[in-house]
C-alpha cells in the first residue's frame, strides 16, 4: 500500500483505542469506503482510496472485533467486500495503476485483518465461515482468461491467512482440490514448455488440462517411486548403510551416491525420469502448491471423513515418494540447464513442502490409539526421514527452498514425535541417528558455519531430546551415548596411507559440535554426564594419538560444556585446561617445540584463551566464579613467572592470550568491598606482570617515538624497553589485549597488600622475578629502564634523578600501580564495577586515594603515588573531555561519572591526613573549573552541605581541632561553591538549594545546621553589589530578575532589591512543601474514602465509559491513585486554560491565584514522576505543556514570574524533566514570535514614541494605539529570558541535547528578515538575547557543539546582523515608571559591549587560515561568494572585523547614552573613549551602508556634529541614490537648497520616495528651497498622504508658506484639503483671517513690504475660494459656526463704551440673546469638543489697558465621548491684541508635551488653545481649576511652601507630597520649554497653578530674542525658579535634597527628549520667520533656539548643561528683581 496509508493507519488506531469520543471519525472512515452494490454491479472501477479506506476499517476491527459497543456498520462493510471478492476478479474492478502484486498485496493485508478478527470474534467467525466457501470456490473455478492472475493473487494470499469455513464447505473445497491434483498427478506431463504448455493452464486457476486422455501412463512420481523400491526398502538400505560401525567417513556427495545405486548403472532411467519431469509446467507445479497450502488450511479449521482424509494422505504420500525420487536425478540427466533447471526445481521443491505440510496435518485428525493411526504415523516418519535423507544427499542441497524444505520434515518429525511419544519417539531415534551422522558427514560444513541443514537437525534433536526427556528416557539416552560414541570410531589408519594426508574426517568435527551444541541447548547435568567424559577421555590420550584440529575441536566443546556451570563438569574441564596451558608453556622452547604442529600454537594462542573467556562467560553461580577467578589468576601469575624465566621468549605471548578471560572473570567483581590477602597479591602478580611484559596500553596521550629496541625482544635488557613503550605507545599487542587490560582495571582492588610496610618489603616482589635471569650490571641497567618508565608514566612529575632510592623491582611494581590507576580512569572514567548506581563510592579516586594513606612511606615513594594521582586526575579530565559530544545514554554515564568524581572528592575533604585533603580540594577546584555543570549538581551540594556532619558522627577518635579543621574548610568551599554558582545560574541555584530546604529530614540530619544558615545568610542577589565582579552571568539584569523570581520572594522587579538567599529560600522551600503537602493529603484522604464510591456519582468522568475504554485495551482497572490524578489533572488543566481564556480576552488574571493554581499543579506533577501508566504519561504531559505555555500566553511581567518560579522548581526537582521543560518553553518562545509579541511586536503600532508622532515628528502614516501595553509584554519576555540564559550556564558544558533546543529557540529568534519590536523599552531586552546568542556562538570551541561548528558561525552572522539592524532605527528615549528600569536598560548593553569587545574570534581566525569544517567549506573562506546573511563580500575575515568593531562603536554609544538616561544627574563623564579618526568614520559610514544604509543614516543622527560622517553618509546616499529610496530620513542629504539652485539630476528621484513628516517638509516649504517645482510636488504629495486632521496642527506655516507660493501649489493642497474636512477648512480660514493685519514694528525694507502686500491680498482671495468649494452642507456648518463666535467676539465692542461696573451685567445681557445654531457647533480652539451652551452668567470682563476681552464659559462634551458628560469649558474672547505669537509658542509646548508623552516620560505641559480668529481678534482657552500666583497672593502673605500646606495639607501627608510631585514634573516640563522659548515678562501674573499644584505658564508675548523694557532682557535665568518655588522643590535649600534632585533629573531628561526632535522644532518655528511676529524682530532666533539644543554636544555634556542651567536658575536675584518691579508697576503680587 502506498504512503497515503500511513495516516489512515494512525488513524484507525487513535479511533480504535477511543471508539466513542472517535465516532465521527469512524463514520468518515466507512463513508469513504465504497458502497456494496457498487461493488457487485461492477459499473466502476473501486478507487485507490476506496481501497485504503477498506484497510483501514479492517485494521479497526481487528483491534475492536470484541467490542459490543462497536456499530455493525464496520462489521458489515469488511463482510460484504468480503463477499464481493468473486467481482474483483477482473482487472476493471481495480484503479488503473494496480498490477497483479499490487492486487495480492491488497488481498494479503486484507485477509490478515480479516483473520485476526476473527480469532478475536466468534460471531463475527460465524459471520465469514458462512459464505468463504462460496467465495473460495468461486476463485477456484475461476476460468476467464484474461484474469485468472487475479484470482490466483487471491488464492496465494489465502494460503497466508486463511479465515474460518463451514465445515461442509471445508469438505466441498477439498474435494474439488483433489479431484484436480488427481487428474493432474495421473496425467503425463509431455508439453513441457511453450505454446502448449501455456494453454494447458487456461481453464483454471488450478486445473490443469487432459491433453491425451490417456489415464494409463503413469506420472513420474509413481514411476520414480519404484526406483528405490518403495520407502520401506529405501529406508532399510539406508540405515544398513549408515548404521554401525561399518560406517563410512568419506566426505562427498558422490561417493554417498554410490552406495545408493547413484552410478551410470541406472542413469538411462534417471534420464527418462528426468525427461518426464521436466514436461510438467511450471505454472501447472505452482497450482499443485496453492492447492496442497489450501487443503492443508481447511484442514487445520475442519475434521474431513474419512474417505477424504484418506485421499489427502494418499496424495501427499504420493509426493513425499516421488520426492526421493526426484532428489537423486543428477544435473547432468537434466535436458535443460543453468537458471531455467534452478527455477524448475525451486517450484518442485517448494510443491513437495506444501505436500509434507499437508500430510502432517492430514494426522491431527487421527485417533491417537488407533492401530490404523499408529501405523500411519510411522508411515509417515518413515516418509518424511527418507525425504530428509534425501534432501541431505541431494545435488540441490545448498538451495535455499531445499534447506526450507528440510527444515519443514524435520519439524513435522520433531511434532509427529513430541506430540504422539510411546513407539513413533522410539522409532524416530533409531531412524534420527543415521540422520544425524549423514548431516555431520557433509564435508563443507566443516568450512565457518555448518549451514542451515545442519542447524535444522541440531533443532530438532534438541527437541526431541527435551521432549523425550520427561516422556520416555531410556531411548534417549541411547541416543545421545549412540551419537558419542561414533566419536570414538576410527577407520584403520593402517590400510590405505592416503587416508593419513587427509586428516579428520569431517562427520568426526561436526558430530563433536553437534553434542556440544545439544548439551548446551538442553543443558541437564545427565547428559553432561554422559558426553563430557568421552570428550575427556579422547583429549586425554595424548597429543601423538589425537590430530591437532580434532583436539582443538574437542577443547572447544569441553569448555563450552564447563561453561554451562555445573560443578563438577567444570572443575574437571578447569583442571585440564589449566594443566594444558602450561604444559604448551613448559615445552615452548625445548627440542621437541619446533617439530610440533601448528595446530599446537593455535591450542595455546586460541583454543584455550577462547575456552577460558567462554567459561568466564558463562559461568553465573557466584561461588563457582569466585573459585574460577582464583584458579585464572593464580594461572597468570603462574604463567607470568615462568615466562620470566624464560630469557629466550617474551612472556607477553603467553600472559596475553589469558587477559581477556580474566577481564570477563572479573567484570562483576565489586573492588571496593574486603578482598581476601591472597587474592589481592594475586591481582597484584597480575598487574607487575602486566607492566613488565608492556601489555598495558599507553599511558601517554601523545605518542612518542619508541627507542629502538630489539625486534624479537629476546635481550636481557628489553623487559626495560619494553616499559618504555609500554609507557609511550605504540602499542606492540593485539587490541583485544589492550581492551582486556582495561576492563580488569575497572574491576581491581587498589594494590595494597597491607596496611603497614606494604611497600617496604620486597620478598614478594623479588619472588615474583627469576633470581638467575637478572645479575650484575644487567639488573642496575633493566632498574635504571623501570625508573625512567615510571617517570614518564608520571607526565614528568617526578625525575629520575629523584628515584635513586627506589629499587628496580620496587620501581617496576609502582610502574604497574601507575598502569592501573592511570587505566581505570583512561578506560571508562573511573568508574568501578559493582552496582549499576554512578555514586561517590564507585568512584575511582577510591583507589587511587588508598596508597596515599599509607603512614611512613619513604620521601620518593610519597612524591611518585601523589604525582600518581594528579595523573589520574589528568586522565579523568581527558575522558571526560573526550566524550563531550556524546548524547543520550552516553552522555547520561559522562555526567553521573563526573558527579561521582565531584562527590568523592567532596566528601575526601573531611580526611584526617592533611595532604589528602590538600589534594581533595586541589582536584576538587580544578574539576568544578573545568566542568562547571557540577555546581548544580544535586548529590554534590548534598556532600558539601550534609558530609561533614555525617562523617564526623562516625569517626572513632574524638579530636575537636580535626574536627573543627574539617568545618572550616567546607565552610570555606561551600561558600565559594554556592556564590560561584549563584553568580552563573542564580534561578538554578536557587531552586537546588530551595529543594534542599523542602526535604527536613536530610535538613535535620546536619548537626550544625547553623554553620550552613550563616553561610547562605551572607550571599546576597541584587541590583546593588554582589559578592562577585565583572560581568557574571547574574548581573545581566533580566537574570536578575529571573532570580528574584526563582526566589519566590515577593518583590517588585521593576524596583531596585536585594534579597538574602536563604530568608527567601526558607519561605519558597514552605511554601513548596505546603502545596506537595496539600497535594499529599488529599491523595491520602481520597485513598481512605476509597476514592469514587460504587453509589456516587463521578464528577469528572463516567464510570461506564471508563470500564470500556479499560476493557477493550485489557488494562488493569483503573487505581485510586489513577482516579485521583485524573480527577486533579482535570480541574488544573481546566484552571489553567481559563486564565488564558481570560488573558486572551483582555481581562486581568489575579497574580496570587494563579501562583497557587501553578505551585499546586507543578506539585501533583512531582508527586507523580514515578507513575508509569498510559493515563499518567499523558495527562501530565498535558499539565507539563500547559505549566510552561500559560505564562507565555498571558504575557504580563507577573505571569512571567510565575512561569520562572515553577520552571525552576521543576528543573531542580526533577532534572530528568530539563529537556522536556526546556523544548516546551523554546516552542512558546518560537509561537511568541510568530504572533508578534512583547519583543516581536514588530508592527509600527508597538513601536512606541515613533507611532505616537506620527506624522508630525516622525515620518509615516499615523498608527491607531494598541489594545495591550507591548511594554508589558517585553518586560515578561525579559524575565522569560533571564531563566533562558540561566539554563544555558547550567547545561551548555554537559547537556548537548538541551543546548541544541536552545539553539533552535536562537535560529528562530535571529532568522531573517528582522522580526525584533523597535520600541526603545525592548533595548535592554534585545541585547541580552543578543549576549545569550553570542554566549551560545562561542560554544563552537566546546567539545559538544564542535560538529555544528559552521551553523554557529552561521548564527553569530546573523547575531551580529540583528545587532546592527538595531541601529537602523533612531535612538529614542523610553521611560517607565519603575524605578530601576533604565538603569536595567543601560547595564543590559554595558555587559553586551563588555562580552563583545572581549570576544576574540580566535576560533573565526585560525579557522580562515585552513580548510572548511563540516559539511564542505567553511563560511570562513567564502571570498568573493554570495553569503546568506552579508550578501556579496570580498573578504570574510576582514569584513567580520570591520563589522564587529562598528558594531561595538554603535553599542558603546548606546550605553553611554542609556547611561545618562539612567543616571541623568550624575556629572562625572563616562570612561575617556578613544578618538576615533576621521578615516575611521568614514569606514565606519561605508561598513554601515553596505550592511544597511538606515544604519549609516541612523549613525549620522547620533553624531550630529561629526561632519566627516555627515559628508561620507551624503556621499553615499547620492552615489546609491536607488537603494535608499524607502528611507525618508535620507532626504536632507540630497534635496539642500544648493540641488535646488543646481537643479540637480538627484532631485529627480522625489517622485519616488517615501513620504517624510510633515516638520520635515515644511523645511522644505521656506525661502530656501524656492519653490523648486520637484520639491513642491515632493511636499504636497507627503502633505495629501496624511489627513487632514492631522495637518491642521502646522496650519499657522501652511498660511505662511503661502508668501513663497508662486507656483499656487500650497494653495492648491489647501482647497483640496478644505473639501476633504470642514475642521480643516474652519481653522484655515480663522488662520487667514488672523494674518490679515499689518505686521507690528518699525518699517521694514521696501521688497519686505512689498511682498508682504502681495501676501496680504492673496488671503482673503483664498478665503474666498475656500468658501466658494463647500457644498450646501458645508456651507451651513461654517455659516452656523462662524456667526455664533462672531457674535460672542463681538460682545467685547459693545462692552467698550460702559463703565467697568456694568460691564458684567452687559455680558450676560448680551450671551442671553445670542441663540445655539445646532448640535454640531464646536470650540474653535478645540475641534474635539461640542458646545452645548452658553452659560450667561459666567461671563466676566477683563483687565486690560483699552480693549475689553472677556471671559465665557461654555457647556462642552467629547465629540466621540458620552453625549450627557457635559462640562464645563471657560475662553476668553480678546479683541485688538495680536494671539498669533501665543500659538506659536503653544505649538513649540504641544510639541514637547507629544514628545514627552510618547517616550512615556512624566513632564507636565498644558498647551492650551489658542486661535487667531480675525485681525487682532480671538479665543483662548482658559487653563481650568486654576488661579495665578498673584491671585493666590491676595488670600495670604505666604509663600508657596505656606500655600500649599493651606491647599493641600501639612508637609509629608500624602496629598501635601502629590501636590509636590505635580508641582515639580509641571516645573520641570516648563523648564525645558522655557530654555528653548526664553519666555520673558515671567511675573507671577502669568503663572497659574491648578487644583492640583501643577504650574501652567500663560502669555507668550516675549519670547525667543524679545523682552520686556525694550528688550533689555533684565529676566537673565533661562527659566523662572523664585525662592518660593526652590522651597517647594529643594526643602534642603543646597541643593542636595531628594526632591531637587527629581526636579533636576526629569530636566535633563526632557532636555534629552526635546534634543531627539530637534529638527522638527525648529522646522516649526523657522516657517513662522517671515510673519512678522515681534518674537521675530531682532537677532538671529532660528540659530540661538538650534545653539539651546547643543546639537554638538554628547548626551553628557548636554545632561550637564541642563543641571548647570538648572543651578544657574536657583533663586537667581533677577527673577526676584523682576517681579519687584512687576508688583511696583503693575500691582501684581509677588
Amino acid at each position: 500500500m502506498p504512503e497515503a496509508m500511513d495516516p489512515l493507519m494512525e488513524l484507525c488506531e487513535l479511533i480504535a483505542k477511543n471508539p466513542t469520543q472517535f465516532a465521527d471519525k469512524l463514520t468518515w472512515l466507512c463513508n469513504r469506503c465504497s458502497q456494496p452494490e457498487a461493488l457487485v454491479g461492477g459499473s466502476s472501477r473501486v478507487s485507490r482510496s476506496q481501497l485504503n479506506a477498506v484497510l483501514a476499517v479492517a485494521r479497526f476491527l481487528s483491534f475492536r472485533t470484541s467490542d459490543p459497543s462497536i456499530d455493525l456498520r464496520p462489521k458489515s462493510i469488511v463482510l460484504e467486500f468480503l463477499r464481493a471478492v468473486p467481482s474483483s476478479f477482473r482487472q476493471s474492478f481495480w484503479p488503473q495503476s494496480f498490477n497483479v502484486d499490487s492486487i495480492g498485496a491488497f488481498y494479503a493485508e486484507f485477509l490478515a485483518h480479516l483473520v485476526k478478527s476473527a480469532k478475536t470474534c466468534v460471531d463475527f467467525s460465524e459471520e465469514i465461515a458462512g459464505f468463504l466457501g462460496e467465495v473460495v470456490m468461486d476463485a477456484v473455478n475461476h476460468n476467464a482468461s484474461e484474469s485468472l492472475a487475479i484470482s490466483r493473487a487471491f488464492l496465494l494470499a489465502l494460503t497466508q491467512n486463511f479465515p474460518p469455513i463451514l465445515a461442509s464447505d471445508g469438505e466441498k473445497l477439498v474435494t474439488t482440490l483433489l479431484d484436480q491434483v488427481i487428474v493432474a498427478s495421473q496425467l503425463p506431463g509431455e508439453q513441457a514448455g511453450g505454446n502448449s504448455g501455456a494453454s494447458s493452464c487456461q481453464s483454471s486457476p488450478l486445473i490443469k488440462a487432459n491433453h491425451h486422455g490417456n489415464n494409463g501412463i503413469s506420472s513420474p512420481a509413481n514411476d520414480l517411486s519404484q526406483v528405490s523400491g518403495g520407502s520401506s526398502s529405501g529406508l532399510s538400505s539406508t540405515s544398513a548403510l549408515l548404521n554401525g560401525s561399518g560406517l563410512m567417513w568419506k566426505s562427498g556427495f558422490d561417493s554417498m551416491g554410490m552406495s545408493f545405486g547413484f552410478n551410470d548403472g541406472g542413469g538411462g532411467l534417471f534420464k527418462q525420469q528426468a525427461a518426464l519431469f521436466e514436461e510438467e509446467s511450471v505454472e501447472g507445479l505452482e497450482k499443485h502448491e496453492i492447492a496442497f497450502k489450501l487443503i492443508a488450511n481447511v484442514l487445520t479449521h475442519v475434521k474431513l471423513d474419512n474417505k477424504l482424509s484418506e485421499q489427502v494422505r494418499f496424495i501427499a504420500k504420493k509426493q513425499l515418494q516421488s520426492l526421493s525420487a526426484f532428489l537423486k536425478i543428477r544435473k547432468r540427466d537434466w535436458n535443460i540447464q543453468g537458471q531455467l533447471l534452478k527455477s524448475r526445481v525451486t517450484t518442485k521443491l517448494s510443491v513437495y513442502q506444501a505436500a509434507a505440510r499437508m500430510k502432517i496435518k492430514s494426522l491431527a485428525s487421527l485417533d491417537a490409539d488407533g492401530k490404523t493411526s499408529k501405523r500411519l504415523v510411522l508411515e509417515t516418519l518413515a516418509l518424511l526421514i527418507d525425504a530428509a535423507e534425501a534432501c541431505l544427499l541431494s545435488v540441490w542441497r545448498k538451495l535455499r527452498v531445499c534447506e526450507e524444505l528440510f527444515s519443514s520434515l524435520l519439524a513435522g518429525i520433531a511434532q509427529i514425535a513430541v506430540s504422539r511419544g510411546g513407539q513413533p519417539l522410539r522409532v524416530l531415534l533409531i531412524r534420527l541417528k543415521p540422520l544425524v551422522l549423514t548431516a555431520c558427514a557433509q564435508a563443507d560444513t566443516w568450512a565457518g558455519s555448518q549451514g542451515a541443514m545442519f542447524e535444522s537437525v541440531m533443532k530438532t534433536s534438541c527437541q526431541i531430546i527435551e521432549s523425550g526427556w520427561a516422556k520416555d528416557r531410556a531411548p534417549v539416552d541411547t541416543f545421545i551415548l549412540g551419537l558419542a560414541t561414533s566419536i570414538r570410531e576410527r577407520n584403520d589408519y593402517d590400510e590405505q596411507v592416503e587416508k593419513e594426508k587427509q586428516g579428520v574426517p569431517a562427520v568426526q568435527l561436526n558430530l563433536i559440535s553437534l553434542l556440544a551444541n545439544l548439551t548446551v541447548d538442553v543443558n541437564k547435568s545427565e547428559v553432561v554426564d554422559m558426553i563430557l567424559p568421552l570428550f575427556v577421555e579422547s583429549l586425554e590420550e595424548g597429543d601423538a594419538l589425537t590430530p591437532g584440529i580434532l583436539r582443538l575441536r574437542l577443547l572447544d566443546a569441553v569448555s563450552r560444556i564447563a561453561s554451562l556451570g555445573f560443578e563438577k563438569s567444570y572443575r574437571e574441564t578447569v583442571v585440564l585446561m589449566t594443566r594444558s596451558y602450561l604444559a604448551k608453556l613448559s615445552s615452548v622452547g625445548s627440542a621437541e617445540s619446533t617439530t610440533l604442529p601448528a595446530e599446537a600454537n593455535t591450542e595455546r594462542v586460541e583454543t584455550l584463551p577462547a575456552g577460558f573467556l567462554l567459561i568466564a562467560s558463562g559461568l553465573q553461580n557466584p561461588k563457582l566464579r569466585s573459585d574460577y577467578r582464583h584458579r585464572l589468576l593464580s594461572l597468570c601469575s603462574d604463567v607470568g613467572l615462568a615466562a620470566e624465566s624464560k630469557s629466550g621468549r617474551s612472556g607477553a605471548d603467553f600472559l596475553g592470550p589469558l587477559l581477556p578471560a580474566v577481564a570477563e572473570i572479573c567484570s562483576d567483581f565489586d573492588p571496593t568491598v574486603n578482598v581476601e590477602p591472597s587474592l589481592l597479591k594475586l591481582f597484584r602478580n597480575l598487574w607487575f606482570y602486566v607492566a613488565l611484559f608492556g601489555l598495558a596500553p599507553p599511558v601517554l596521550k601523545a605518542p612518542q617515538q619508541a627507542k629502538s629496541t630489539s625486534t624479537t625482544l629476546n635481550s636481557v635488557g628489553s623487559n626495560g624497553a619494553i616499559a618504555l613503550q609500554a609507557v609511550a605507545g605504540p602499542y606492540m599487542w593485539s587490541a583485544q589485549w589492550s581492551s582486556a587490560v582495561q576492563r580488569i582495571a575497572q574491576g581491581t582492588p587498589p594494590l595494597v597488600v597491607s596496611s603497614v610496610k606494604w611497600l617496604e618489603d620486597e620478598l614478594e616482589l623479588n619472588a615474583l622475578h627469576n633470581p638467575g635471569s637478572r645479575r650484575g650490571s644487567g639488573n642496575e641497567k633493566a632498574a635504571l629502564n623501570q625508573r625512567s618508565a615510571l617517570s614518564a608514566a608520571l607526565g614528568g612529575r617526578v625525575e629520575v634523578a629523584a628515584m635513586s632510592t627506589i629499587s628496580g623491582v620496587k620501581a617496576t611494581y609502582l610502574l604497574a600501580v601507575a598502569f592501573l590507576e592511570i587505566i581505570r580512569f583512561s578506560s571508562n572514567g573511573g568508574i568501578l564495577n559493582g552496582d549499576s548506581s554512578l555514586t561517590a563510592s564507585r568512584s575511582a579516586f577510591s583507589c587511587v586515594f588508598e596508597y596515599l594513606k599509607t603512614p611512613n612511606l619513604m620521601p620518593a615513594v610519597c612524591q611518585c603515588l601523589t604525582a600518581l594521582v594528579h595523573r589520574a586526575f589528568e586522565a579523568a579530565v581527558g575522558w571526560l573531555e573526550d566524550r563531550i559530544t556524546d548524547t543520550g545514554k552516553e552522555a547520561g554515564i559522562r555526567e553521573s561519572t563526573l558527579f561521582a568524581h565531584g562527590c568523592f572528592l567532596i566528601k575526601s575533604m573531611s580526611q584526617r591526613e592533611d595532604h589528602i585533603r590538600d589534594i581533595a580540594v586541589n582536584l576538587l577546584t580544578q574539576l568544578r573549573d573545568k566542568f562547571p555543570q557540577i555546581l548544580w549538581n544535586s548529590s554534590c551540594l548534598d556532600s558539601l552541605l550534609f558530609s561533614v556532619h555525617n562523617d564526623s558522627t562516625s569517626t572513632v577518635v574524638n579530636d575537636p581541632s580535626w574536627v573543627a579543621t574539617v568545618r572550616a574548610l567546607y565552610q570555606k568551599i561551600l561558600k565559594e561553591w554556592i556564590c560561584m554558582s549563584v553568580s552563573y545560574a542564580p534561578c538554578t541555584s536557587q531552586g537546588l538549594l530551595q529543594e534542599k530546604l523542602c526535604k527536613a529530614n536530610t535538613w535535620q540530619k546536619a548537626q550544625q545546621t547553623t554553620d550552613v544558615v550563616s553561610l547562605l545568610t551572607e550571599i546576597r542577589i541584587g541590583t546593588g553589589k554582589n559578592d562577585w565582579a565583572g560581568i557574571r552571568t547574574a548581573n545581566v539584569p533580566a537574570v536578575m530578575a529571573a532570580a528574584a523570581a526563582a526566589s519566590g520572594a515577593n518583590l517588585t522587579l521593576t524596583e531596585a532589591f536585594n534579597f538574602e538567599v536563604l530568608s527567601t529560600g526558607i519561605v519558597s522551600a514552605t511554601v513548596k512543601s505546603n502545596h506537595a503537602g496539600e497535594i499529599a493529603g488529599m491523595r491520602r484522604l481520597y485513598s481512605s474514602i476509597g476514592g469514587f464510591q460504587a453509589g456516587s456519582t463521578p464528577t469528572t468522568f463516567g464510570g461506564g465509559l471508563q470500564r470500556l475504554i479499560t476493557g477493550a485495551f485489557s488494562q488493569p482497572p483503573q487505581t485510586e491513585d489513577d482516579s485521583f490524578n485524573e480527577m486533579l489533572l482535570n480541574k488544573f488543566v481546566h484552571l489553567l486554560q481559563q486564565f488564558v481564556s481570560t488573558a486572551e480576552k483582555g481581562g486581568g488574571v489575579d497574580k496570587s491565584q494563579f501562583r497557587d493554581i501553578c505551585s499546586q499543579a507543578t506539585a501533583l506533577l512531582l508527586s507523580n514522576l514515578t507513575s508509569d501508566s498510559r493515563f499518567s504519561v499523558e495527562g501530565f504531559a498535558q499539565l507539563l505543556r500547559l505549566l510552561c505555555w500559560c505564562p507565555a500566553y498571558i504575557s504580563t511581567p507577573d505571569a512571567m514570574e510565575t512561569g520562572v518560579f515553577i520552571w525552576t522548581w521543576l528543573v531542580s526537582a526533577a532534572p530528568q524533566l530539563g529537556s522536556l521543560v526546556l523544548a516546551e518553553l523554546v516552542d512558546a518562545w518560537l509561537w511568541s514570535i510568530d504572533t508578534k509579541r512583547g519583543l516581536f511586536a514588530l508592527d509600527v503600532k508597538y513601536s512606541g514614541p515613533a507611532a505616537k508622532l506620527r506624522p508630525h515628528l516622525a515620518p509615516g502614516e499615523p498608527e491607531p494605539q494598541p489594545e495591550v501595553n507591548p511594554v508589558e509584554q517585553i518586560l515578561a519576555h525579559r524575565i522569560w529570558l533571564g531563566f533562558f540564559i540561566d539554563r544555558f550556564e547550567v547545561v551548555r558544558h554537559n547537556s548537548g541535547e538541551q543546548l541544541l533546543l536552545l539553539g533552535r529557540l536562537l535560529q528562530g529568534t535571529m532568522k531573517l528578515p528582522w522580526n525584533f519590536s523597535r520600541h526603545p523599552a525592548a533595548t535592554g531586552t534585545f541585547f541580552t538575547v543578543m549576549l545569550l546568542g553570542l554566549k551560545f556562538s562561542s560554544c563552537h570551541s566546546q567539545g559538544n557543539l564542535q560538529n555544528y561548528k559552521t551553523g554557529l558561525q552561521l548564527l553569530e552572522d546573523r547575531i551580529y546582523r540583528a545587532c546592527l539592524g538595531w541601529f537602523a532605527f533612531e535612538p529614542e528615549w523610553f521611560e517607565l515608571k519603575y524605578m530601576n528600569f533604565a538603569q536595567s536598560e543601560a547595564q543590559s548593553v554595558s555587559i553586551f559591549v563588555h562580552y563583545l569587545s572581549n570576544d576574540r574570534g580566535d576560533a573565526t581566525q585560525s579557522d580562515s587560515k585552513g580548510p572548511g569544517t563540516e559539511n564542505g567549506s567553511s563560511l570562513v573562506d567564502m571570498n568573493d561568494e554570495h553569503h546568506p546573511v552579508w550578501g556579496h563580500m570580498e573578504s570574510y575575515a576582514i569584513g567580520r572585523e570591520k563589522r564587529k568593531q562598528l558594531l561595538l562603536m554603535l553599542c558603546q554609544h548606546e550605553a553611554d547614552r542609556l547611561e545618562v538616561w539612567a543616571q541623568p544627574t550624575n556629572t562625572k563623564e563616562s570612561a575617556s573613549r578613544p578618538k576615533i579618526s576621521s578615516d575611521k568614520w568614514v569606514e565606519y559610514a561605508r561598513t554601515a551602508f553596505s550592511v544597511d544604509p538606515r544604519i549609516a543614516l541612523c549613525m549620522a543622527s547620533r553624531f550630529p556634529a561629526n561632519a566627516t560622517l555627515k559628508a561620507e553618509v551624503t556621499q553615499l546616499v547620492q552615489s546609491h541614490i536607488l537603494d535608499v529610496r524607502t528611507i525618508p530620513e535620507a532626504l536632507p542629504y540630497f534635496v539642500t537648497p544648493k540641488a535646488v539652485d543646481e537643479d540637480s539630476v538627484l532631485l529627480q528621484q522625489l517622485p519616488h520616495w517615501a513620504a517624510c513628516s510633515i516638520t520635515q517638509a515644511l523645511e522644505f516649504l521656506t525661502p530656501s528651497y524656492k519653490g523648486h517645482p520637484r520639491v513642491m510636488a515632493y511636499v504636497l504629495r507627503v502633505m495629501e498622504s496624511y489627513p487632514p486632521e492631522r495637518v491642521t496642527f502646522f496650519m499657522p506655516q501652511l498660511v505662511q508658506s503661502l508668501r513663497y507660493d508662486d507656483g499656487k501649489l500650497v494653495e492648491g493642497y489647501l482647497l483640496r484639503a478644505a473639501q476633504r474636512s470642514d475642521i480643516f477648512a474652519h481653522i484655515l480660514i480663522w488662520q487667514l483671517q488672523g494674518e490679515m493685519c499689518e505686521p507690528e514694528g518699525a518699517v521694514k525694507d521696501p521688497a519686505a513690504v512689498i511682498k508682504n502686500n502681495s501676501f496680504q491680498e492673496i488671503l482673503p482671495v483664498v478665503r474666498e475660494h475656500i468658501i466658494d468649494g463647500f457644498n450646501d452642507k458645508a456651507r451651513d456648518i461654517f455659516q452656523r459656526e462662524f456667526d455664533f463666535f462672531d457674535e460672542v467676539t463681538s460682545i467685547s465692542g459693545v462692552l467698550l463704551p460702559l463703565p467697568k461696573d456694568e460691564r458684567r451685567a452687559g455680558i450676560r445681557t448680551e450671551l442671553e440673546k445670542i441663540q445655539m445654531r445646532g448640535d454640531d457647533l464646536y470650540l474653535p480652539t478645540a475641534p474635539s469638543k461640542f458646545v452645548r451652551g452658553i452659560r450667561v452668567d459666567s461671563g466676566i470682563p477683563l483687565q486690560s489697558a483699552a480693549k475689553v476681552p472677556i471671559m465665557v464659559t461654555f457647556d462642552v462634551v467629547d465629540r466621540d465621548g458620552d453625549p450627557n458628560d457635559i462640562k464645563p469649558q471657560a475662553c476668553i474672547f480678546k479683541v485688538g491684541d495680536d494671539c498669533r505669537q501665543d500659538v506659536l509658542a503653544l505649538q513649540v509646548i504641544a510639541l514637547l508635551r507629544d514628545i514627552y508623552g510618547a517616550i512615556g516620560l512624566n513632564l507636565y505641559l498644558f498647551p492650551y488653545g489658542v486661535l487667531p480668529t480675525g485681525p487682532e481678534r480671538g479665543i483662548i482657552e482658559v487653563v481650568p481649576n486654576s488661579r495665578s500666583r498673584s491671585q493666590m497672593g491676595e488670600t495670604t502673605d505666604g509663600g508657596l511652601y505656606e500655600i500649599f500646606q493651606q491647599d493641600f495639607g501639612p508637609v509629608g501627608s500624602p496629598s501635601f507630597e502629590t501636590a509636590r510631585e505635580n508641582f515639580i514634573i509641571s516645573s520641570a516640563g516648563y523648564a525645558v520649554a522655557s530654555l528653548l522659548l526664553q519666555p520673558k515678562d515671567r511675573h507671577n501674573g502669568n503663572l497659574l497653578f491648578d487644583s492640583d499644584g501643577r504650574l501652567v505658564h500663560i502669555d507668550f508675548g516675549f519670547i525667543l530674542e524679545t523682552s520686556p523694557g525694550g528688550n533689555m532682557r533684565f529676566e537673565s535665568a533661562h527659566f523662572k525658579l523664585s525662592h518660593e518655588m526652590t522651597q517647594l522643590l529643594d526643602p534642603s535649600g543646597v541643593m542636595k535634597s531628594e526632591t531637587w534632585n527629581q526636579f533636576v533629573s526629569l530636566c535633563v531628561k526632557g532636555y534629552l527628549a526635546a534634543r531627539r526632535y530637534m529638527d522638527g522644532i525648529i522646522n516649526t518655528v523657522l516657517m513662522m520667520l517671515e510673519s512678522g511676529l515681534p518674537c521675530f524682530s531682532r537677532g538671529d532666533p532660528i540659530g540661538n533656539l538650534r545653539k539651546r539644543f547643543h546639537p554638538e554636544m554628547t548626551e553628557r555634556e548636554a545632561a550637564n548643561f541642563m543641571i548647570h542651567v538648572c543651578t544657574d536658575a536657583y533663586n537667581k536675584w533677577t527673577t526676584a528683581g523682576y517681579d519687584l518691579i512687576q508688583y511696583l508697576q503693575q500691582g501684581i503680587e509677588k
